[in-house]
């Protein structure tokens, strides 16, 4: 599930690069500039072809991120487990722990030889 997620993700984040690329609102030389010097300004009209590739950008900009947030979920392993172990804790052979320094109390009194 989770690898189809991604492919469709995949397929939008293209189709998202296209589009975006098609448009250049501000120099005219991107598709709506193409179509006004073809002469078909009268079918489509270069505004509505504008207005179109907007709504395709703000459309799959939504679904791209819809994607991403969903397939966070379907990631394989996500169950609820105790806090893995990590490689250096499985390698350190078990050490018994060192008493803080300063807080060392001999267990056998100390008598001063004569």
């Amino acid at each position: 599930m989770h690898v189809f997620i991604v492919i469709v993700g995949l397929l939008a984040s293209i189709l998202l690069i296209g589009v975006i690329l098609l448009q250049s609102p501000k120099s005219g030389s991107g598709l709506t500039g193409g179509i006004a010097s073809l002469g078909t300004v009268q079918t489509l009209g270069v505004r509505r072809t504008g207005d179109f590739l907007s709504k395709m950008t703000a459309i799959l900009a939504g679904i791209v991120m819809f994607i991403c947030f969903i397939a966070e979920f379907t990631l394989p392993g996500r169950g609820v487990k105790s806090a893995p172990e990590s490689i250096l804790q499985r390698n350190i052979p078990s050490m018994p722990v060192a008493p803080a320094p300063g807080n060392t109390v001999p267990s056998v009194p100390v008598v001063p030889v004569k």
